[in-house]
């Protein structure tokens, strides 16, 4: 969905910009290409500067109450230092590489509720203004359509996908949120934990595959998030049996939360362990050991393969996700 706006600062007979994507998803730091089409106004104006910005929804649960933002995490300067003329339409090519760690918003073509958007900015003789916002749909990469295809073919089942404000400790994670993935444990392991999440901190060499398990309260214990963190390598992945891996990592997790589940808590404010995996990290205690409910702005999520469970996530059908992108940062502005 594309919005128009007339620089309001310039007043009516202004310049107006259309960026248009070119089709298809993206991935996680590959490139986004696609066109901004300028629209001369009723006089010569100078251009000075056209900006791209990623722009994301967020929850923040940091403190007692749960509230949503918009975070922006990355920006393009695409063009600029022109006179547009008079009525002149000027297209603008562009190419901008995304961060490694831009969430992936649709899993075999369903959407996840995720909200991410491309907002144009145009700077006129010295006068801003936040022109149009385009949807951006993002693909997993091979390495985390693979994992996530072994958890489904394991037995887990997709519940919701949302944004957290925050760092996940110990790793190097750049942007200032992280996405989370919430699965419904296999019958296997339904024994042991009653939500795993999955989250993935890519960089240009590898990704950190970060997996969280709550642990159920027992007499002697109270309920508290077990973590672990592994790291894979993005050659070779159509040779590697994801299921046994995978399925490991999910034992050593299970592992670990009998480990500590009588010694205090280990997770949200816990301490970095040792032992399992290729490191052991914990969040920062951003949040409580409560669960949280799904994002607000999410979709239904259907026909995921491998297994992968349908579900209603939040309230919203797909369709919706679209309308709702454009309503949340028209109220940021």
């Amino acid at each position: 969905m594309v919005f128009k706006r007339l620089l309001g600062s310039l007043g009516v007979g202004g310049p107006t910009v259309d960026t248009v994507l070119d089709p298809g998803p993206v991935l996680p730091g590959g490139p986004l290409t696609g066109q901004v089409h300028l629209q001369g106004g009723k006089a010569d104006f100078e251009i000075e500067q056209i900006t791209l910005e990623l722009v994301a929804r967020v929850e923040d649960e940091r403190g007692d109450e749960e509230r949503e933002g918009v975070v922006l995490f990355d920006r393009f300067t695409v063009g600029g230092g022109f006179r547009l003329a008079e009525g002149e339409h000027r297209s603008l090519p562009f190419t901008a590489h995304l961060p490694w760690e831009t969430p992936v918003t649709e899993l075999y073509g369903q959407p996840l509720g995720i909200i991410l958007g491309v907002r144009t900015g145009l700077e006129v003789a010295g006068a801003k203004d936040k022109g149009d916002l385009d949807q951006l749909t993002v693909n997993p990469l091979p390495v985390q359509e693979a994992i996530l295809e072994a958890l489904g073919q394991l037995g887990f089942g997709f519940r919701s996908a949302d944004l957290e404000l925050g760092h996940v400790g110990g790793t190097g994670q750049r942007l200032p949120f992280y996405q989370e993935i919430e699965l419904s444990p296999a019958p296997q392991y339904a024994h042991a934990i009653n939500e795993l999440e999955v989250t993935f901190l890519a960089n240009a060499g590898g990704m950190d595959v970060v997996l969280e398990a709550d642990k159920r309260g027992g007499l002697f214990t109270s309920g508290e998030d077990a973590l672990t963190l592994f790291t894979v390598g993005y050659e070779g992945v159509e040779h590697r049996d994801w299921n046994t891996e995978v399925d490991a990592w999910i034992q050593q997790l299970v592992e670990r939360r009998a480990a500590y589940g009588s010694y205090g808590s280990y997770g949200h404010g816990g301490h970095d362990g040792h032992g399992y995996g290729h490191a052991d990290h914990h969040h920062d205690g951003h949040h409580d050991g409560g669960r949280r409910s799904g994002p607000s702005t999410a979709a239904i999520v259907g026909g995921v393969a491998a297994g992968v469970a349908v579900g209603v996530v939040g309230g919203m059908v797909a369709a919706e996700v679209v309308d709702e992108i454009g309503d949340a940062f028209e109220d940021e502005d």
